[in-house]
């Protein structure tokens, strides 16, 4: 009876990882929001995020979990951003370590930027575990838009963040 359970345990984790890996999610259509959220960490989130301000799509722009060290003037610089949009329009957070407290971060800055939809802007195989954790910090009224920046990520990272996405549910869970 053991072995059964085991062998149905490893053939659920399987297909799991098997949907995770095949079926990763995509880049949003061009539906407007109030915001754009970029958690820091994969190339190509904070281009995409400036994209979306560029086209018109968001407002405003919330790059959560900068570096401490980094200065407004040197994030322009690297990205290539006018004064007058790093004014306006973007805000760079530096409370956030990892992507629970980009969660917190985002709905904090949210609340506070009376933002009803934003945009979420991070890799593909990140973005799972990226809006659950945004679906729990966040009230109901917001609406979230997933823009997963495509990825040619190797085996290691989309094994780790598997498990990384099975420990955030199960942690969802235990929230309840």
């Amino acid at each position: 009876m053991i072995r059964r359970a085991f062998s149905l345990a490893v053939l659920v984790w399987a297909i799991g990882f098997l949907w995770f890996v095949v079926a990763l999610p995509r880049p949003a259509d061009g539906a407007k929001t109030d915001a754009v959220i970029v958690p820091t960490g994969g190339p190509g989130r904070i281009a995409r995020g400036i994209a979306v301000l560029d086209r018109g799509l968001a407002k405003r722009m919330l790059v959560s979990g900068v570096d401490p060290e980094v200065r407004p003037q040197e994030f322009a610089a690297e990205f290539g951003v006018s004064p007058r949009m790093m004014a306006c329009c973007i805000t760079l957070g530096y409370a956030a370590v990892d992507t629970r407290s980009n969660a917190a971060e985002t709905a904090k800055w949210v609340a506070q930027n009376e933002v009803r939809s934003l945009r979420l802007v991070t890799t593909d195989w990140h973005m799972r575990r990226a809006a659950g954790e945004l679906d729990r910090m966040l009230p109901d009224h917001v609406t979230v838009v997933r823009d997963a920046v495509p990825s040619k990520a190797d085996f290691k990272t989309l094994f780790l963040e598997y498990h990384k996405l099975i420990a955030s549910r199960a942690a969802g869970l235990a929230d309840l």
